[in-house]
């Protein structure tokens, strides 16, 4: 009998071994998918106690009526068409989110980005500038905001009075609806050390033969920013205008300190403000979300624009992220 024939027949001698071997390869995926597991363990550990348990619960409360207090119970639709329907500050409160989310963070990535430029381009004093600009960013949130509100008080605060010097108009600022938000942005540029340590950052890394080769080539300023500077630090940029939309959906401290100092509630620890001064034009989505679910104890409402805020800041991030850059083409 010949070799192939045994091997037909089962007699040969790789018959046997084939399942043996196949049984070897399943028991080392398996110790390959254990290893992996323990590795991922901490990661998925915390996945699922902090995002994934609360991501379900928000959904599940949302269909309810629930005070924190006694069982919630089931509502079906009801705050959700409460929320859309019945409650003109919620559209209130996301117009005035997106507009902190286009100009807020557009400014403030601009200007970033700018200093940084500047900075790199300073040939002395380069640990001082940078020392300086950096330092507001460290400033306690409520602090900055209640000397933002001092400094820029209509009737006492020196930057009026200076504009007054100059023959300029003098701005409501704070107190003044349509000026509360472009001052909330002020505040935004000021602190804008973080993003301006990063842009330096990656400015330095940019290879100075490609700046060499472009102005070899009679590429000016704006036509070395635009071909060789603007490629090599999109990832950067990308990354600063996404994290800047997550924090800008977030916004929620300095809006309410802001509203409070300008409407002469500071110092009133113990009564009830209702956020928004002055008008409602820093009335923001998470304010109504503490507004809802800790003043008001709707915690069902509460969860319905949390959940929209995080839908919103899903999409936006997920378009710039398609697009690699939140205001650049993205590459070929």
């Amino acid at each position: 009998m010949s070799l192939a024939s045994a091997t037909r027949q089962g007699t040969g001698p790789t018959a046997p071994a084939a399942p043996a071997v196949q049984q070897q390869l399943r028991r080392k995926r398996r110790r390959a998918a254990a290893r992996t597991l323990a590795f991922l363990s901490p990661w998925l550990i915390g996945f699922g106690v902090f995002f994934l348990y609360p991501l379900i619960s928000t959904i599940y409360f949302s269909f309810t009526k629930y005070n924190g207090f006694g069982s919630p119970v089931f509502s079906g639709l009801k705050n959700w068409d409460y929320v859309f329907n019945d409650l003109p500050s919620f559209w209130q409160g996301l117009r005035n989110t997106l507009w902190l989310v286009v100009i807020m963070v557009s400014l403030r990535v601009a200007f970033g980005l700018g200093v940084g430029l500047l900075i790199t381009k300073v040939k002395t004093g380069v640990g001082f500038f940078r020392t300086a600009f950096y330092l507001p960013y460290l400033a306690p949130p409520v602090a900055a905001t209640v000397a933002f509100a001092f400094l820029l008080n209509p009737g006492t605060g020196p930057v009026n009075h200076f504009l007054g010097e100059l023959g300029l108009p003098q701005p409501g600022w704070f107190a003044d609806p349509d000026w509360s938000k472009p001052a909330l942005t002020l505040l935004a540029m000021w602190g804008v050390g973080d993003l301006m340590v990063i842009f330096m950052a990656s400015l330095l890394d940019v290879p100075t033969e490609q700046y060499e080769a472009a102005e070899l080539d009679g590429a000016g300023p704006f036509q070395r920013f635009r071909y060789v500077t603007l490629p090599n630090i999109s990832p950067i940029i990308m990354f600063a205008v996404v994290t800047g939309v997550i924090q800008t959906m977030q916004y929620y401290t300095q809006a309410i300190v802001a509203g409070k100092v300008a409407g002469g509630n500071a110092g009133n620890s113990g009564q009830q403000f209702e956020p928004g001064y002055p008008s409602g034009s820093t009335w923001t989505l998470p304010q109504m979300v503490y507004n809802l679910g800790f003043q008001r104890f709707n915690y069902g409402a509460a969860c319905v624009v949390a959940l929209v805020l995080f839908a919103i800041s899903m999409a936006v991030t997920s378009v710039l992220l398609r697009r690699r850059s939140g205001f650049m083409a993205s590459e070929d």
